[in-house]
C-alpha cells in the first residue's frame, strides 16, 4: 500500500466525514444544476429547435469539427515548441556557467510573469505590422508564440525541479567516474528527470489546450470562435457555448486520464513521478530546489 509523506491514512471517523462531505457536495452540485436548468427553461434556452442543429452533420462539419481542429492544431504545435523551449532553458538554469544560468533565469521568470493573452495580442500586432506571416497565419502564429513562451517557461521549471528531485548520489556517481558536471546533467540526470516529469508535462498540456481558447481575442479560428459563429448562424448562442464547453471538458478529461495512466505505469515500474512533491526512488536524500527564483545547483 502506498502512503503519503504529507498526510496520515484516514481513520474510520475521517472516512465517514469525507463520505459525508462528498455527499453534501453532490447534493449542492445537483441543486445548482437544477437551478441552472430552471433558469435556462424560463429564458427559453431549452427549446427543442435550439438544440436540434447539434444533431445534424452540417453543424459538425462546418463549425464544430473545424473548431476542434483549430484548437488541437495550435495546442499540438505549442506543446512541441514549449517542450523544446523548456528543455533548453531548464538546462540553462542548471548550467554551471553563471552568465547562462542568469540569462536563462531572467527569460523564464519574465515569460512566466506575463499573461498569455497579452503575449498573444503583442505578437499578433508585431507579425501583422511587419508582414512576418500572411494574414491567415498571423493569428495562429501569435497564439502558438504566446502559448510556447509561457508554457515553455513552466516546463523549464519542471525540468529544474525534476533534476533537483533526484538523489544526490546520481550526480556524485557520475563525477566519480570522470564525467564533467555538464555531461552528468545531459546523460544521467536529465533523462531520469524527464521520465519523472512526464505526468506533470502531460498535465501541462491540459493548460495549453485550454489557453488556446484565448486566440478568440485575436480572431484565431478555434473552437470558441466557431461556436460564436454557430450561435449567430442558428440563433442559439447559449447552447453553442454549452456544447463548446462540453467539448473542452471532454478533451481535457482525456488528457487528464492519459496523465494518470502514465503516472500509474511509471509508479509500477518504480520510477519517480512529480505530482507536486517528488520522492526519491531509492529512498536516498533528495536535494530540494533553491528558494530563489534564479539560482544554480551546487555540486
Amino acid at each position: 500500500m502506498s502512503t503519503s509523506v504529507l498526510f496520515d491514512a484516514p481513520g474510520p471517523r475521517a472516512r465517514r466525514r469525507h463520505a459525508l462531505l462528498a455527499l453534501l457536495g453532490l447534493v449542492i452540485a445537483v441543486g445548482v444544476l437544477f437551478l441552472v436548468l430552471r433558469k435556462m427553461g424560463d429564458a427559453g434556452q431549452l427549446q427543442k429547435d435550439l438544440w436540434t442543429p447539434f444533431f445534424t452533420a452540417e453543424v459538425w462539419t462546418q463549425y464544430l469539427l473545424p473548431g476542434i481542429w483549430g484548437t488541437l492544431k495550435a495546442a499540438l504545435i505549442s506543446m512541441v515548441l514549449a517542450g523544446i523551449f523548456g528543455i533548453v532553458f531548464g538546462m540553462g538554469r542548471l548550467s554551471h556557467v553563471t552568465a547562462v544560468r542568469w540569462v536563462s533565469g531572467v527569460v523564464v521568470e519574465f515569460f512566466r510573469a506575463v499573461p498569455v493573452l497579452i503575449m498573444m495580442i503583442f505578437f499578433f500586432g508585431v507579425y501583422a505590422q511587419n508582414n512576418v506571416f500572411n494574414s491567415e497565419l498571423n493569428p495562429l502564429a501569435a497564439v502558438v508564440t504566446g502559448l510556447t513562451l509561457y508554457n515553455g517557461s513552466v516546463v523549464a521549471e519542471l525540468v529544474r525541479s525534476g533534476v533537483y528531485s533526484l538523489p544526490r548520489g546520481q550526480s556524485e556517481a557520475g563525477v566519480s567516474i570522470g564525467l564533467t558536471p555538464s555531461q552528468v546533467l545531459r546523460t544521467i540526470e536529465l533523462p531520469q528527470a524527464l521520465t519523472a516529469m512526464l505526468p506533470a508535462l502531460i498535465g501541462q498540456m491540459v493548460v495549453v489546450l485550454k489557453d488556446s481558447a484565448l486566440g478568440y481575442a485575436i480572431t484565431y479560428l478555434e473552437l470558441l470562435t466557431w461556436s460564436k459563429t454557430l450561435g449567430s448562424a442558428y440563433a442559439n448562442t447559449v447552447p453553442a457555448y454549452i456544447v463548446a464547453a462540453l467539448l473542452f471538458i471532454t478533451m481535457n478529461y482525456l488528457m487528464t486520464v492519459l496523465a494518470r495512466q502514465v503516472e500509474q505505469r511509471l509508479s509500477r515500474r518504480g520510477r519517480t513521478t512529480l505530482p507536486g512533491v517528488a520522492t526519491a526512488p531509492t529512498g536516498g536524500d533528495v536535494e530540494p530546489a533553491p528558494a530563489g527564483g534564479i539560482g544554480a545547483r551546487n555540486g
